[in-house]
This record gives structure tokens, C-alpha cells and sequence, in this order.
């Protein structure tokens, strides 16, 4: 009789750790409009306002990160002041703050800049526009004439380098 009532509470045992491994995981919280929700290793899960936030960043490998920058630059790679062809010949200076400013030595312009896709896109209060892109082992600044998008055929290209690789 005992064989029989240990054999049953083994199987009962064996029967809810079985069940529980192929149980569905909990259904997904449905996130508020407005809001994103992040999911943590452990599981458990944070709300934030998208109102609340300004933008989200990532560290650069060389703050400690796990996230290897051999896929292209990071934001923080174009934070400085750059030393850039003006496509004549000559050179000008683009600083581009943590902030999202930017200013162009040429005429004391200033722009907003962003970072996308591995490039820094500088929107300038005149039209114009530049953008600067890791190119094989450098860097190089497209100049874009008003009107036109960052995808069409630039009006230059030259060389550009960050004179300053740390945030000013």
C-alpha cells in the first residue's frame, strides 16, 4: 500500500513540474498609448511615458558596455567638434553637442543634429544639410544643398575628423 501511495504523490509531483514547464508563459501586458515597456532579463517588467523621455541611449563600448561597436559607431562617437572639407578645397568646423545642437563654423550657422542608422545628420537653420558617415576605416562629410534628403546624390563629399572625440 505504501509503494502504491508514494508512487502516486511521485507522479503527482512529476505530473506539475512536467505541466508547469510546457505552461504558456504569462500574457503580455497590454502597454498604455503613450508609453513603452521594458522587459528585463529577470522578467519582470517597467512602464515609462514617452512624454517623460527626450531620447534613449546607449553607452559606447569604451564606457563599459557589452555592446561591441564593431557594427558602426554609436551616438556619443560624433559628440565633438569636426574637422571637415568645405568641397573647394579649404575647411570648416561642425560641432556637434550632446544636446542635439550643432554649429558650422561657415557662417556661424547652427542646426539640429541626429543620429540614425550609424550616421550624424545635421539639419542647418539655412536648408542646408551634412552628414557625416563612417566610411572604411574614416570619416566623411556629405554636403546637401536645400531641399534635398540625405538619400539623394550629395552636393560634396570630403574628408571629416573628429578634432575632439570626447563630448565638449
Amino acid at each position: 500500500m505504501r509503494k502504491i501511495v508514494r508512487s502516486a504523490g511521485l507522479a503527482a509531483i512529476l505530473l506539475l513540474t512536467v505541466s508547469s514547464v510546457f505552461a504558456a508563459p504569462p500574457p503580455a501586458t497590454k502597454g498604455v498609448p503613450g508609453t513603452i515597456v521594458i522587459v528585463f532579463k529577470d522578467g519582470h517588467r517597467q512602464s515609462f511615458n514617452l512624454a517623460d523621455i527626450d531620447r534613449v541611449e546607449f553607452p559606447t563600448s569604451d564606457q563599459g558596455a557589452s555592446m561591441s561597436s564593431a557594427s558602426g559607431p554609436s551616438r556619443g562617437h560624433f559628440i565633438g567638434r569636426w574637422e571637415c572639407g568645405d568641397g573647394n578645397g579649404g575647411t570648416f568646423y561642425i560641432t556637434l553637442e550632446e544636446d542635439g545642437n550643432a554649429r558650422r563654423s561657415i557662417g556661424d550657422e547652427h542646426g539640429r543634429w541626429s543620429y540614425v542608422n550609424g550616421e550624424a545628420l545635421i539639419k542647418w537653420d539655412d536648408g542646408l544639410g551634412d552628414a557625416i558617415r563612417k566610411v572604411g576605416g574614416g570619416y566623411q562629410k556629405s554636403a546637401y544643398t536645400a531641399g534635398k534628403a540625405f538619400t539623394d546624390v550629395p552636393a560634396n563629399v570630403t574628408n571629416a575628423r573628429n578634432i575632439t572625440p570626447k563630448p565638449i
